[in-house]
């Protein structure tokens, strides 16, 4: 039989950490998705794991900081009609609050982007503090989401590092391909560079197998390089090539929301299971360790 005061110490010690989730919350753990290397699948991940961690009841904040603005339109969101987009806060200095819309579906916000984007990256380069602008930006609602996605350009310039310094963490797509490993390095590098400069807490969430196919001799191939050289941050959920999932965005949503029975949909939903299980994994140690 289990003593009482065992059972209430444990009541106790998990409403401390429901308590914590609360305060600090794993508050708005931000994910940068980015990989200098395009076609990896960093939108699809974006719009799709931001649909999925919604779906579980989580408060999301997708950021499209890409001048194509495809999380944007994937979200259901028209580009071309924007008043106002991520540029405007990085230029103009307007609140988050008030530009950021809910997507057509899904329940998530985004805050959006079109090719004016382009124009904010010019400005940042003459700035003092430059890499900063987006994470200053986002202190105003960050409290207010268990998680903020941003969406980077497939380049590492002043957008990707500014979404970089506003990071807790970046999870990286990769297509199991030839050269997988020696594409990762320049983005590794510039990882390394922003925690020794900007940002110390940043670290790597985890690494995502994208369009992945088991039959294929090289996806496992490589899947066992990333393992090797990343042991358990590479996901344990593969995203599978899937028609479905492509063709989504066509629609301005989620593939949650186009076939919710698709092995794209079910890899979102199992992938943002995963995180969550992560996150609440480091939450629980924090609430054992006392700090």
């Amino acid at each position: 039989m289990v003593p009482v005061a065992s059972t209430r110490s444990r009541t106790k010690s998990c409403a401390i950490i429901v308590a914590l989730g609360e305060i600090c919350g794993l508050v708005a753990r931000i994910i940068a998705v980015a990989n200098q290397k395009g076609g990896v699948g960093k939108t699809t991940t974006c719009i799709n794991l931001a649909a999925s961690l919604a779906a579980t009841r989580r408060r999301l904040l997708l950021v499209d900081i890409d001048p194509q603005g495809n999380a944007t339109v994937g979200s259901g969101i028209d580009k071309s009609a924007l008043e106002r987009t991520v540029c405007d806060v990085l230029i103009e200095g307007v609140p988050v609050a008030e530009v950021m819309q809910e997507a057509a579906v899904g329940s998530y916000d985004v805050l959006p982007a079109n090719r004016d984007v382009t124009a904010a990256e010019v400005h940042l380069l003459g700035k003092p503090r430059r890499e900063f602008y987006l994470r200053d930006a986002l202190d105003d609602v960050v409290d207010n989401y268990d998680y903020v996605l941003i969406d980077c350009p497939p380049a590492i310039n002043m957008l990707t590092v500014n979404a970089l310094t506003a990071a807790d963490r970046v999870l990286i797509p990769v297509q199991c391909e030839y050269l997988a490993m020696e594409g990762l390095s320049d983005l590794l590098d510039t990882i390394r560079q922003i925690r020794e400069t900007a940002n110390p807490k940043l670290d790597i969430h985890g690494i995502l197998r994208t369009m992945f196919d088991l039959r294929n001799n090289l996806d496992r191939e490589v899947t066992a390089q990333l393992v090797d050289y990343f042991g358990d941050r590479v996901y344990r959920t593969v995203i599978p090539r899937n028609v479905r999932l492509a063709e989504a965005p066509s629609f301005g949503r989620p593939v949650l929301f186009h076939d919710k029975h698709s092995r794209g949909a079910l890899a979102y939903l199992a992938l943002a299971g995963e995180i969550n299980r992560r996150e609440g994994s480091v939450l629980s140690a924090r609430g054992a360790g006392g700090g």
